[in-house]
């Protein structure tokens, strides 16, 4: 059985330490996403596949379907 895939996760910004809730897309990685408070550019860290599984409170969506924690 498969669960409900979450689409809304908080991303914390690693140079600010801001945190903000965000709709990620269901069927794509998000390679980069701009800090709202800062102004930084956020990119995955090496061995993630996008700025959600990186700093996100829930993996992006195609992780969760593959059944990634």
């Amino acid at each position: 059985m498969q669960h409900p895939v979450t689409v809304e996760s908080t991303l914390t910004c690693p140079a600010c330490g801001a945190a903000r809730r965000a709709t990620m897309p269901a069927n794509a990685c998000v390679v980069v996403y701009q800090c709202a408070t800062c102004g930084a550019r956020l990119r995955p860290k090496p061995g993630t596949c996008c700025v959600f599984c990186s700093y996100g409170s829930v993996p992006c969506p195609p992780m969760q379907a593959a059944g990634t924690p």
